[in-house]
């Protein structure tokens, strides 16, 4: 982790990252955790247990997120696995919800073991920065897509959040993502398209299951959880902070989401974990000027979480009721400062630009083969390039993937 003391925080330093860490939660809350709710009911859980699945898995994130990033005094964003709640949509169909905890617990475990054998670390930092740059812009590209995509569904939210973005970025750089949310926000509640008239703050209660272990559910299950959150969560998880010239380590972050994981999957918490793309809302400049006041973006974000967990499904689904251009576009906006310093610095190097366009463009495609997502097949592609272009691969990436985006924003 980070050794450097932490800096002083004044109110003024607060705004940014503050709003940064909500916009990371509401784009998390709303864009994915609907998966989460069509697993509960394939696994056929009662609402309270269903409730307590959400209030697990927020308070996990949201301590989990808090600790790292004060202990590290850098943006440590946390969040639930969002590949492996879209396989357990199909997986929980078949498998017993007390086997499906187990399952959860062996794949905690696992990532206990991982972080504290130091192993991750050692592979992140043998990926060349250039592949690691391509393989990042690839993973946000269909972000920054989406944000202009939404003219052809709802143009007119669509079209205002884009013009005060490029306005406020004229005016005021420093309060364009500010400013794009409360204007979205003022709009939807105008229109009335967000309802909070029947909004009621329940208290969730924690419901225990005994968990149940089967060599079935250890392959079907915690097996291929392991590999997807490791794919498709960690790695991605870690170049997003490698990018802003973050240098914590992987191994502590590992470790502690694993326990974090271990101690709430009997009450229904499948994974949590590093975040990746709601990490880059809060690891870029938009969350702070100062790199060294970002990390305030991660305790205001594991707040955040918190306060849904402790309310349960009631805030959980006051986000998911925005509508769905507001998501996308919110995001993509946010997240274009850190997708063109990506794809800057993924075409710096000469020598390895093809590898790190290749790796760009194989990321973008999101390829799927053997159940395995497309951050581990763009990063596989990329790795290959790299080996047969420049005839070996770096012993060890020694600086940072990209440079602070300075030329970002």
């Amino acid at each position: 982790m980070s050794s450097h003391s932490p800096s002083s925080v004044r109110l003024r330093d607060l705004t940014h990252p503050v709003v940064a860490g909500l916009i990371s939660v509401i784009v998390n809350y709303g864009g994915t955790f609907i998966l989460v709710f069509q697993a509960a009911r394939a696994a056929g859980l009662s609402p309270e247990s269903t409730a307590s699945w959400v209030w697990s898995i927020s308070i996990g994130v949201g301590i989990t997120g808090i600790l790292l990033s004060w202990a590290s005094r850098e943006p440590i964003i946390t969040a639930w696995s969002t590949p492996a709640a879209a396989f357990l949509v199909t997986a929980l169909a078949t498998t017993p919800y007390a086997e499906a905890v187990g399952a959860y617990m062996i794949s905690a475990v696992a990532f206990v073991l991982l972080g504290m054998s130091g192993y991750f670390e050692k592979v992140i930092r043998l990926i060349p920065p250039g592949v690691a740059a391509g393989l990042l812009a690839g993973i946000l590209l269909q972000f920054g897509i989406g944000a202009f995509g939404g003219m052809s569904i709802d143009p007119w939210l669509a079209g205002l959040l884009i013009v005060a973005y490029v306005v406020l970025k004229r005016l005021t750089t420093r309060y364009a993502v500010v400013g794009i949310l409360v204007l979205g926000l003022a709009f939807l509640l105008i229109q009335g398209r967000v309802d909070l008239s029947g909004l009621q703050l329940t208290l969730a209660a924690p419901v225990f299951t005994l968990p149940a272990f089967s060599l079935s559910a250890l392959l079907s299950l915690a097996l291929p959880l392991f590999l997807i959150t490791l794919t498709g969560q960690y790695m991605p998880g870690m170049l997003v902070l490698r990018a802003d010239g973050f240098r914590s380590s992987a191994d502590p972050i590992v470790t502690v989401t694993g326990l974090g994981s271990l101690l709430m999957a009997p009450f229904g918490s499948h994974a949590f974990n590093l975040a990746a793309i709601t990490a880059a809302i809060c690891t870029g400049r938009e969350a702070h000027e100062d790199p060294s006041k970002r990390w305030l973006a991660g305790i205001a974000a594991g707040v955040f979480y918190i306060l849904v967990g402790v309310f349960g499904v009631t805030l959980a689904a006051v986000f998911m009721a925005f509508p769905a251009t507001f998501i996308t576009t919110l995001a993509g906006l946010a997240l274009l400062g850190t997708i063109g310093g990506s794809l800057a610095s993924a075409m710096a190097d000469v020598k390895g630009r093809e590898a790190s366009l290749i790796t760009f463009l194989a990321a973008a495609a999101n390829i799927t083969l053997l159940g395995v997502g497309g951050v581990f097949w763009g990063l596989v592609i990329g790795l290959v390039a790299y080996a047969v272009l420049n005839g070996r691969l770096p012993r060890e990436a020694s600086k940072p993937v990209v440079a602070l985006d300075k030329r970002a924003n």
